[in-house]
């Protein structure tokens, strides 16, 4: 399952945790029998068991007995080597009296409780290799994690004059990020944000989402003018990307009230909510990648939007619509999103997100982000900020 950030909400200050009454100590028994119990390979302990029933039942000799190893093989995948050392010895304990009982020759069974052992300590090696592979995964887990907050900060439910909610999902759970990127900013020109994909996967693509990102935010706060933060994130690009390198992106600001400016980088077209109708805003001058600019000679131009009240803009990233179904047919955006509309971006988003999951099965093959901005009427406004 595709990892899935789920961002739009009031962070408030932190305040200090009331201490709460701790819960009553259970007795020292229950407390060591909960231990014991907790780590106890239930499931390989049952196998032995039912095959030393078998045995007694059936009184086959030697028949069930090299059966026996599989209890430990079994505990490898989900017990320590502790415990595969345990359900061995169980099994060798076991399988002696089942032999002695049964009257079986002793080289035979020598030979099967040989077998046993052998089983036990290939089974508890592989179960310490296992741990180790786990912890090392959950280092790499945390350390993604700590990037993932640092590159994708959280965004509020409210930023200046909108209402904003965002979703984003990385095709590898494990990774936790990806090649998308967005960020969203007050300045002191207005609201200003970037919602981009990074050609590529992989760290690679996450260290130039890194870059794209931390260049936007120190731009959007000094440049005045919304092409001048392109042509910085553009500079910055030119001189660390690689030939074939590119980032796909739609910058846009909020100058003044009723007016968005929108700079379309060979991105998707955003898509604009107005009353019912769903519209994608397609770039008057369309404009190469950024990172593309020294090849093609081609600069990109300021769009202006009218954004009303209650007027909503979806930006995207292309895993989102061309994210297929079993039938191999792409994932209807526009047509989902006027069915999903609501008064809260993030009911939209949290709607539109759900049934894209459903629609590829589970499992996305390309990171996807979502982010929508709403603008509410004043009295809106005043009870959500």
């Amino acid at each position: 399952m595709s990892q899935t950030r789920e961002l739009g909400g009031d962070h408030g200050p932190i305040r200090p945790s009331r201490k709460r009454a701790s819960a009553p100590e259970r007795p020292a028994p229950n407390r060591v029998a909960a231990q014991l119990a907790s780590g106890t390979p239930v499931l390989p302990v049952l196998i032995v068991s039912a095959i030393v029933v078998v045995d007694l039942l059936g009184g086959a000799g030697l028949t069930w007995l090299p059966l026996l190893a599989a209890g430990p093989a079994l505990a490898a995948t989900t017990s320590g080597p502790r415990g595969v050392l345990c359900v061995g010895l169980l099994a060798g304990v076991l399988g002696t009296m089942l032999g002695v009982r049964d009257g079986a020759p002793g080289r035979e069974l020598a030979s099967v409780l040989s077998a046993l052992v052998a089983v036990t300590l290939a089974s508890g090696l592989a179960s310490a290799l296992r741990g180790r592979r786990e912890r090392v995964l959950a280092a790499v887990r945390s350390v993604a994690e700590a990037a993932q907050h640092a590159l994708l900060q959280p965004v509020p439910a409210t930023v200046g004059p909108f209402q904003v909610a965002v979703r984003y999902s990385a095709a590898a759970a494990e990774a936790r990020i990806g090649g998308d990127l967005y960020a969203l900013v007050p300045t002191p020109y207005g609201v200003r944000l970037i919602v981009g994909d990074v050609r590529g996967k992989g760290l690679p693509a996450v260290g130039i989402a890194a870059l794209v990102v931390g260049v936007f935010r120190e731009a959007a706060y000094e440049e005045p003018d919304l092409l001048a933060v392109v042509d910085r994130i553009e500079r910055s690009l030119a001189r660390n990307l690689r030939s074939d390198d590119f980032v796909t992106a739609v910058v846009a600001g909020h100058p003044r009230p009723g007016l968005l400016e929108l700079v379309n980088c060979g991105h998707a077209p955003p898509l604009l909510v107005r009353g019912s109708g769903v519209v994608p805003v397609e770039p008057a001058c369309p404009a190469p990648p950024l990172g593309l600019r020294a090849l093609t000679g081609e600069t990109p131009g300021l769009q202006t939007l009218p954004f009303a009240d209650e007027d909503q803009l979806l930006l995207y990233t292309d895993g989102v619509t061309e994210a297929r179904d079993r039938d191999r047919e792409f994932y209807p955006l526009a047509e989902r999103l006027a069915h999903h509309l609501s008064d809260e971006p993030a009911h939209t988003l949290t709607a539109l997100h759900n049934e894209l999951l459903t629609h590829v099965g589970g499992r996305l093959h390309d990171d996807a982000a979502l982010l929508l901005l709403r603008k509410p009427t004043a009295p809106e406004t005043a009870v959500v900020g």
